[in-house]
């Protein structure tokens, strides 16, 4: 599926669906978002479910505004929709 991140805007990128409230904390039914694979992956390497929810990370603007998030996107943006990053889990998502 070809569309746009509805996180850093770029296009045409592949997307998969984010559940903008973790599904284990009850967003199953709850608004999603396209994103892209990238993002998608960065969200989950810096936050737990936890933190999603602790932090309030549950809307695309509180996710862009983020001070771990914000840096990450301005870099994002400037790369070529085909570009997939490695993506390293943050100590602290990996002692969760």
């Amino acid at each position: 599926m070809s569309n746009r991140c509805e996180l850093c805007g770029r296009d045409p990128v592949e997307t998969t669906v984010h559940h903008l409230t973790p599904k284990e904390m009850g967003g199953t039914f709850m608004p999603t978002a396209n994103l892209c694979i990238p993002c998608h992956k960065q969200i989950h390497s810096l936050f737990t479910n936890q933190d999603i929810m602790s932090l309030n990370l549950r809307d695309l603007q509180a996710l862009r505004e983020n001070e771990r998030m914000a840096p990450y996107i301005r870099w994002i943006r400037k790369q070529p929709p085909s570009t997939i990053p490695r993506t390293r889990k943050s100590n602290h998502v990996r002692r969760s």
